[in-house]
């Protein structure tokens, strides 16, 4: 019972992650990567050189990103969006932390859950999530044609881990990507995220 407490007081703290991320802030150029998805693979951001690409900071075993997940949320905007923008999961969670999981094991939840993400990429030493100072899972982030951060932060205004919370949250997101398609500038770039803070090294 301790541990369930101190692992809810945990991620109730993570949910309130000051806006540090100065990294990759909006308008600023998206730092350049290299990773490997869940097949092994080699993936470049430059691959997509000209597209809208979402990253989503991802850790299955954050009670945050099971809200979404849970509620079929982050599942509905993959396949909304992905006709139009390349969504690029990543994992910058450390091999030798709990919540680490091999890609084998990550291939069959995502399917589990119908997740349906472009690539899923393994960060595992962390330094992509480092360069954009990525906070917390999930912490998303928006690049649009030009290679710019179009947007930075919460996927929604609801900071709370229920998956019965997220009917009737604004999504950041998907209100910036609909402003982007219809060619208008993002109203809201920049929130502060919340969720589980990222296990780094």
């Amino acid at each position: 019972m301790k541990t369930v407490r101190l692992a809810c007081a945990a991620a109730i703290a993570a949910a309130f992650v000051p806006a540090a991320f100065a990294n990759a802030p909006a308008g600023a150029a998206a730092p350049a990567f290299t990773l490997t998805d869940l097949a092994g693979k080699t993936v470049n951001l430059a691959d997509y050189k000209g597209r809208t690409v979402v990253l989503e900071w991802h850790n299955f075993g954050c009670p945050f990103v099971q809200k979404h997940y849970k509620s079929g949320n982050m599942q509905a905007l993959q396949k909304k969006y992905g006709g139009d923008v390349v969504w690029l999961a990543v994992n910058s969670t450390n091999a030798a932390h709990q919540d680490y999981m091999k890609p084998d094991a990550l291939t069959k939840t995502l399917t589990d859950f119908g997740a349906a993400p472009a690539k899923y990429l393994m960060d595992e030493p962390g330094k992509v999530g480092i360069a954009y100072g990525a906070k917390t899972t999930p912490h998303m982030y928006i690049i649009d044609g030009t290679g710019k951060v179009a947007y930075n932060g919460a996927i929604d205004d609801n900071r709370s881990a229920n998956p019965a919370d997220v009917k009737g949250a604004k999504n950041f997101v998907a209100v910036a990507l609909e402003e982007m398609k219809a060619g208008k500038p993002v109203s809201t770039a920049s929130t502060t995220p919340y969720g589980c803070t990222i296990k780094y090294k």
